[in-house]
């Protein structure tokens, strides 16, 4: 299995532990007003509040945290958050892309220069890692949603682009533009999804031993303890060993 739905599942893990819940929550909170406001607050007019709020299910997230983000938008409670995407690189030349949702610019940009730089890597140009990876729609299905050939089917009866299956699960992949009406479809044919997101798929990787992966972790475990970062993607590749040792 590829390093960037390997470092999904690492997130996954981390999710379920309690003490980083009430984090991601805040950032789904986030998420949902910023969609809301953007948008209509009904869901199902607005395609971008929906995967905020599909995603944050999948989470466990409590359906009166959702709610609370939905009435604040609708409110005009909050503050005016700016959408920013921060692009670098970290040990031993990993390619990272940092998504940050915040209300001071500097503040975020110097926190997170100030990250990169502790943890052995360094912030570069907006695009200086951005061609190495490909903006994708990303739905995920546990492995006893039905075989490769079900899921294929399926997904290509959705309109997706690629499906990639193996005993732990079923990706599937397909345009950014297109991910609202590939999982409605998906979601008809095989049921709700553990995960439907938009993704920054690597396109090349960076093969990592476990020392550099380690390294790599501590550089992405201190930004997403950033209240500002939204979520983080890398381009590392590691072998099932590398990452049983983790």
């Amino acid at each position: 299995m590829a390093g960037h739905s390997k470092w999904a599942n690492i997130q996954h893990r981390k999710g379920r532990q309690d003490a980083a819940r009430s984090k991601l929550f805040s950032k789904f909170s986030k998420e949902i007003t910023v969609a809301a406001k953007m948008g209509d607050p009904d869901p199902d007019k607005n395609p971008r509040l929906r995967l905020a709020i599909k995603e944050a299910k999948s989470q466990s997230m409590p359906k009166d945290n959702i709610e609370r983000a939905i009435k604040k938008a609708i409110g005009g409670d909050g503050d005016a958050y700016e959408e920013i995407r921060y692009e670098g690189y970290g040990p031993n030349g990993v390619a990272v892309i940092v998504e940050a949702m915040t209300d001071n610019r500097n503040r975020t940009a110097s926190n997170v220069r100030s990250t990169f730089t502790k943890h052995g890597g360094n912030l570069g140009e907006t695009g200086s890692v951005g061609f190495m990876f490909e903006r994708k729609g990303e739905v995920v299905y546990p492995a006893e949603v039905g075989d490769a050939d079900t899921v294929m089917m399926a997904a290509i009866e959705a309109g997706a682009e690629d499906v990639e299956s193996s005993e732990e699960g079923h990706v599937i992949w397909c345009a950014d533009t297109d991910l609202n009406e590939v999982s409605t479809a998906l979601e008809a044919e095989l049921g709700e999804s553990d995960s439907t997101k938009l993704v920054w798929k690597p396109s090349t990787t960076t093969e990592l031993d476990l020392e550099a992966m380690q390294k790599l972790m501590k550089l992405v475990d201190a930004l997403e303890d950033d209240d500002d970062v939204q979520r983080v993607t890398t381009n590392f590749e590691a072998s099932d060993e590398v990452m049983a040792a983790l």
